[in-house]
């Protein structure tokens, strides 16, 4: 493909809810990852949720064919090449690390690199890579094609030109990109940890799920705090809360709950499993 306008390292739900997003609103996608079942599935996810759009007359029969062109897949880490380059893998700093090293020596430094993530810190991540001041956070939200907001998470190393770039880049996606200082949780996560563990905390106590979802839900929530984090992935929400919880210092406020760490153990994750806090049909 040339001109290529986006790389999206990372074929998950989040990966593949971007890479959509992007190639839905005119840019040209490589959408990467080790796992060729994983980017298969991606595939095949895409496809229908545009297919799901061309039923409800949302798009044409020829936007549906042009969006799925615009997206290439690949194993190939060397053809990993882009003016920006957004990862979305797993939570852990080394693995993003070493994945934006092995981006920096194909890309060198005049590209951007963007992470995704919704927990770690940006400035260590910078701090690892060769050229800190093209590295800044572009957060998105589940689901990646639906939610409007992008949280653009600055650094102590980061270029205003990477931040102008990433904002730019957020609203030709039609996106709302909101700039940010890197911090714990950074805007949204931050303030949105009391809503999920408060809910948590009741669980323990012998409050029904569903219950509070439903109490939530008629206060004008639009999802309850189960039913949102079976959408989002117990693992990732899990995840979350403890880095919130240790870089805050570990406040008690903000204790993990053992109810959704259980979920993690169990591998009941969400929707992405077929079974949470609720169970879903495959």
């Amino acid at each position: 493909m040339k001109n290529r306008s986006l790389l999206v390292c990372g074929a998950g739900t989040m990966g593949a809810g971007i890479a959509q997003t992007a190639a839905q609103h005119g840019l040209s996608v490589l959408l990467f990852d080790l796992s060729a079942p994983v980017l298969k599935k991606a595939e095949e996810q895409i496809r229908q949720r545009l297919e799901n759009l061309v039923q409800k007359q949302k798009i044409s029969e020829s936007a549906f064919d042009s969006i799925l062109q615009s997206i290439e897949y690949t194993t190939d880490i060397s053809l990993c090449k882009a003016p920006v380059l957004l990862e979305a893998i797993v939570e852990k700093l080394s693995v993003k690390t070493k994945l934006f090293e092995e981006l920096a020596a194909l890309n060198g430094p005049s590209s951007i690199y963007a992470t995704n993530t919704s927990s770690l810190s940006v400035e260590e991540i910078a701090d690892a890579h060769p050229y800190p001041s093209q590295v800044a956070g572009m957060h998105f939200f589940n689901p990646a094609p639906l939610m409007k907001l992008v949280e653009v998470v600055t650094t102590s190393h980061t270029s205003p030109a990477v931040v102008r770039k990433i904002t730019e880049l957020a609203t030709s996606m039609g996106k709302t990109p909101v700039i940010c200082k890197d911090a714990p949780g950074f805007i949204v996560n931050r303030v949105a940890r009391p809503f999920y563990i408060e809910a948590l905390r009741l669980a323990e106590q012998g409050v029904s799920i569903s219950l509070i979802d439903d109490l939530m839900e008629a206060a004008g929530f639009k999802m309850g705090p189960f039913r949102l984090m079976d959408l989002i992935g117990n693992d990732v929400n899990y995840a979350v809360s403890c880095s919130v919880y240790e870089q805050l210092g570990k406040p008690e406020r903000l204790r993990p709950s053992s109810v959704q760490e259980q979920k993690v153990k169990e591998g009941k994750l969400g929707r992405k499993t077929g079974a949470g806090y609720y169970t879903y049909k495959s």
